[in-house]
């Protein structure tokens, strides 16, 4: 791999969709400045999804579908290719994530992460192409999709947060290129709920997973919490890369790819022989 030498970051913020999204270009020091256009067409590319599918704004498609106002052949067509994805989304996850399970199509838990990952894509990842550009990545709310030029010798620091001791880590990973997305309960409380039993799910604080996409990190990340902490089970088929649970009561589980990892304490001193 080639190395970078000194680099140059720029950063680009708004508040979007509820939460603060920030847009990140390293290119090469001394370098032509690159990204500001690409940021904003991201920034607009979530400006316009949030129009399609908040459910805060009274005339987004998902609102006008929820009170019965919204007749199909004139939704915007993404509505149906995230009902279609949620569906699938459903299947895959053993019913541990539904759009549905409010009696009315609310696919937020999937939106977000596909969104910011749609935009991306689109607009962050083709900056790679620029012999000057090192790296660039998106983060919305702690959830972040990361693009790294191939030879580049660069990888994305990511801090885990400690929910038991806000503003520490508890684990460190460094990604290349893929994504990260992190849900639990410590933050905002049982707002979290299993859509098989409509009650709110227990036991995690906190669930980060690693993943080649956002939408399908986020999905995990919030199934595993609907999971909890004693199910590791849909790991074997989630295709993820690697992620970390933290429980209420303090345990940790990691895994990596479908296998279940841990750290084995240190062993006792043995005594000295003379």
């Amino acid at each position: 791999m080639s190395h970078v030498g000194r680099t140059h970051r720029r950063i680009w913020t708004e508040q979007i969709m509820g939460t603060v999204v920030s847009i990140h270009v390293i290119t090469r020091a001394g370098a032509p400045s690159w990204g500001e256009a690409e940021a904003e067409a991201s920034f607009a590319a979530l400006r316009d999804l949030d129009r399609v599918f908040s459910t805060y704004r009274d005339d987004s498609d998902i609102s006008r579908l929820r009170r019965g106002d919204g007749r199909t052949p004139a939704l915007d067509p993404r509505v149906a290719a995230v009902a279609d994805a949620c569906a699938h989304w459903e299947a895959a996850t053993g019913g541990r994530f539904s759009a549905d399970w409010r009696g009315w199509f609310d696919p937020t838990g999937y939106v977000k992460g596909w969104a910011v990952e749609t935009a991306a894509r689109a607009h962050l990842a083709p900056l790679l192409e620029r012999d000057e550009v090192i790296a660039a990545g998106i983060n919305a709310g702690g959830d972040l999709q990361l693009f790294t030029a191939p030879g580049a010798d660069w990888s994305w620091r990511i801090g885990i947060a400690d929910p038991a001791h806000p503003g520490a880590v508890i684990a460190t990973i460094d990604v290349v290129n893929g994504a990260v997305a992190t849900s639990g309960l410590a933050e905002r409380g049982a707002h979290i709920i299993d859509p098989r039993s409509g009650s709110p799910a227990r036991g995690v604080a906190s669930a980060t997973v690693i993943a080649d996409g956002l939408a399908a990190a986020d999905v995990w990340a919030t199934s595993a919490v609907v999971a909890g902490m004693d199910d590791l089970s849909w790991i074997a088929d989630a295709g993820t890369r690697t992620g970390i649970l933290v429980g209420d009561d303090g345990r940790v589980r990691r895994w990596i790819r479908s296998t279940e990892v841990s750290v084995a304490a240190p062993s006792p001193a043995l005594p000295q022989v003379a």
